[in-house]
């Protein structure tokens, strides 16, 4: 498996894809970003929809999230409609949007 990182200096216009991959977003993303997993850093900035099998954000997102297990760390800053089948939360974590969890 392969891991694509978008760095801190780095804007992207457009989506990102790596089917089989995974991307850590430390930098900023205007475009849909689509994955095996996807990991918003810490100033890191996704504004457009995220659709993986994991996605664990600790920066910001904007847009919708579809996957299967989501994880928002304490720095999330998430304005998104989101479909799951898991969710975890941390204290701090902040989330306004639509939250649909699935379950199994």
């Amino acid at each position: 498996m392969t891991r694509s990182v978008i760095e801190e200096d780095l804007t992207i216009e457009g989506n990102v894809t790596s089917k089989e991959g995974e991307i850590d977003v430390k930098g900023k993303v205007t475009g849909d970003v689509d994955a095996r997993a996807v990991d918003v850093h810490p100033g890191g900035r996704v504004d457009g929809a995220i659709s993986a099998e994991a996605v664990t954000i600790q920066g910001a997102q904007s847009g919708r999230i579809k996957c299967t297990e989501l994880s928002l760390v304490k720095t999330a800053d998430v304005k998104a409609d989101i479909a799951a089948r898991t969710l975890v939360s941390e204290k701090g974590a902040r989330l306004v949007g639509k939250v649909q969890i699935t379950g199994n």
